[in-house]
């Protein structure tokens, strides 16, 4: 077969739950619905991080963090890693961007004064940059501003008038739901789309920055659901939240709610739950506003023949369950995402139910492009569930890990002083009969869902055994998933000529 297009598309904190075809009670994808028909739906995947760094650096690198040690935003990639970008180089594309990857890059490559060493919003080695979308919006922002939009107000562009009596506004965005960021990057890919040779394969990464905060969209999704509409929040209020664990109380001071709703003030742990609710409508919308964008590049490509075509995103969203906003911690709802693979000659409509990682996604491009990784991956390719066979042998629980070091470091008030000398992070196990939460110097968890509110350590003698039995399981992971790139070979394996060794 010959080397197909390859499109791989990320919303940024798409929660796995929001879709039409995963069956939410509220949230409509109507593209994303009629593309899971023709791709494999994959129900329980999961990013292996938070927050957005880390995570891209597993999905990129095919890594769980203990190996590539990307721990927050601005912890730099080791640049000895291999990644999609240079995979694809190496298969004869030009991988090429639009959007950000959000790869801090290895300081032992630069210069002390070079500026690439000012920012976490680095690009991922390998890429080419047709249209690049940081957080500052200024590409956006120009754009508005050539279409007639005042340059005064480009800083306040996410604000949106107040509504009475109510903290959180549900008015619409000043820009239109045609000049969106989605539909900004969108325009770029088609243009740039329009302008490939069908003679010659390419390779592309989309990397929407939505439905990620700040949380404002323009009319009609502004209005399109109603707050009392949606499903209730898992978990207790934030008070009773941060009585569980010293991590859930270190994150509710963190959990600005300026970062989802600009021109506001306070923490998202003293709203109430109307203002959740006003808060997921946007976050509906948005998701909703997205779904429209991708339908205009799903219409482009179908006409494509031999095309690959990934949907994911990077982590999840708390979005007011556990009275929480954004991501981290140890609660599903930050680390379930959406992942839909359409492959050419693969039938479609495909749900599979196994676990998997955001570590899958390098090796299964690796083997659509019949190539080894410079590295060797944790994840694994998911071509043969998409082949319809079954892989007795695949993982039997979600892992994912966060590391709090930086809440450590910001709010040492929350954590005991056991947790000084520990190795700061955390490892959830997950099945469909709870997670277990392993720490370092702070309380195990096993969570019966994510709906409870824990067992502590000193919990009865049946709950104590189901710990042991989980903390044996993620010590057989973490082994199984030792850094071996070059521990199953000789150096006389990679010699042309005759080896001069005696075994």
């Amino acid at each position: 077969m010959p080397r197909p297009n390859i499109l791989l598309i990320t919303a940024d904190q798409w929660r796995g739950d929001c879709l039409g075809t995963a069956g939410h009670p509220v949230v409509k994808t109507p593209n994303l619905d009629a593309f899971a028909k023709t791709a494999t739906l994959f129900d329980n995947h999961y990013a292996a991080t938070a927050p957005c760094s880390p995570a891209r650096a597993s999905l990129y690198t095919g890594l769980y963090q203990m190996n590539h040690r990307v721990i927050a935003n601005g912890s730099p990639l080791d640049d000895r890693f291999d990644n999609i970008a240079r995979a694809g180089r190496r298969a004869g594309y030009l991988p090429t961007l639009f959007g950000y990857t959000d790869t801090s890059p290895d300081p032992r490559r630069h210069h002390p004064d070079d500026p690439a060493l000012t920012t976490y919003e680095g690009i991922l080695p390998g890429f080419a940059v047709e249209q690049s979308l940081p957080e500052d919006d200024k590409p956006w922002l120009a754009w508005l501003i050539e279409r007639g939009h005042d340059p005064s107000t480009a800083a306040t562009i996410h604000h949106v008038e107040p509504e009475d009596g109510q903290l959180i506004s549900l008015a619409p965005a000043r820009y239109s739901q045609h000049e969106t960021q989605t539909a900004f990057l969108t325009n770029r890919f088609l243009a740039w789309l329009d302008q490939q040779e069908s003679s010659a394969p390419w390779m592309a990464h989309i990397s929407f920055l939505r439905p990620h905060p700040p949380l404002a969209v323009p009319e009609p999704y502004n209005s399109m659901y109603a707050p009392e509409d949606g499903p209730g929040f898992a978990g207790g209020s934030a008070d009773q939240e941060a009585t569980l664990h010293p991590l859930i109380a270190a994150l509710h001071k963190t959990q600005k709610l300026s970062k989802h709703i600009p021109g506001t003030d306070g923490l998202a742990r003293d709203l109430q739950q109307k203002d959740f609710r006003r808060i997921r409508a946007l976050y509906y919308g948005m998701i909703s506003e997205v779904d429209a964008q991708l339908g205009r590049i799903f219409e482009a490509v179908s006409g494509l023949e031999n095309t690959l075509i990934i949907f994911t995103s990077d982590h999840g969203e708390m979005m007011g369950d556990h009275g929480m906003l954004g991501k981290g911690g140890f609660y599903s709802q930050s680390y379930h995402i959406p992942l839909m693979i359409q492959a050419p000659d693969m039938a479609g409509g495909n749900r599979i139910s196994s676990y998997t990682s955001a570590t899958d996604i390098f090796p299964t491009l690796l083997d659509v492009l019949g190539l080894e990784a410079n590295h060797s991956p944790d994840g694994a390719s998911l071509l043969p569930f998409m082949r319809g066979g079954a892989l007795p042998d695949w993982r039997d629980a979600a892992i994912f890990e966060f590391d709090y070091r930086v809440l450590l470091d910001s709010h040492p008030e929350c954590f005991p002083e056991s947790s000084q000398a520990s190795a700061q992070s955390l490892m959830c196990r997950l099945t469909k009969n709870g997670s277990y939460v392993h720490f370092g110097g702070l309380p195990n968890l096993l969570l019966a869902d994510d709906r409870s509110s824990g067992l502590p350590e000193n919990a009865l003698e049946s709950d104590r055994l189901g710990r042991l039995d989980n903390l044996e399981a993620l010590l057989s992971f973490r082994m199984r998933h030792s850094d071996e790139t070059l521990a199953r070979a000789m150096v006389w394996d990679f010699y042309d000529g005759e080896p001069n060794v005696t075994q």
